[in-house]
């Protein structure tokens, strides 16, 4: 078990593409290990390598589905998945709407508009490959994850206004903590 520093914006590795996994092995599967380890010490849904510093096409997801039981919250019932090489092969026409996060941009927050389902084809931690259609909330961050593989932060996706203000706030929680 590894916590792995979490790379932030502006660090200019966040704006690289990732290079594909050329074979799923024992070091591939510690990285994916790792990454669930600082996902969850972070609190986050969605990890992918770049933001670990490991320039690599590989992304985690657990969206932690938190039940409430008699009005009292419930442990997060942990649903791990792990994608390696991960690709969209189409998007629906139809939009979705999601206040988005990041890891790399810690505390700050912005509504993005995506497509409401994507088809990704990915290897899992054996080398087998899979192809499956995902939506809702698990579509909006597959999408986030894998536009960190290319280079691409959620900020991209709003205005330009929207964007600097964001990053000032950011500037501002950094300088008072």
């Amino acid at each position: 078990m590894a916590i792995l520093p979490i790379v932030e914006v502006p660090d200019a590795r966040l704006r690289e593409t990732a290079a594909p996994v050329e074979q799923v092995d024992d070091e591939v599967r510690g990285i994916v290990t790792d990454m669930f380890d600082t996902m969850y010490d972070a609190h986050g849904i969605g990890l992918a390598a770049v933001q670990v510093g490991i320039m690599r096409r590989i992304v985690v997801i657990d969206l932690q589905d938190r039940e409430t039981e008699e009005g009292a919250a419930k442990e997060a019932a942990r649903d791990p998945r792990s994608y390696i090489n991960p690709e969209i092969v189409s998007v629906s026409e139809e939009q979705s709407t999601y206040n988005e996060g990041c890891l790399s941009i810690p505390e700050q927050y912005a509504e993005v508009t995506r497509p409401a389902r994507c088809r990704v084809t990915w290897l899992d931690t054996q080398g087998e490959r899979h192809e499956e259609e995902f939506d809702g909330l698990l579509a909006t961050c597959m999408q986030h994850e894998i536009d960190h593989l290319n280079g691409v932060l959620f900020i991209d996706h709003i205005s330009r206004l929207k964007r600097g203000m964001l990053m000032k706030k950011l500037d501002k929680l950094r300088k008072q903590g």
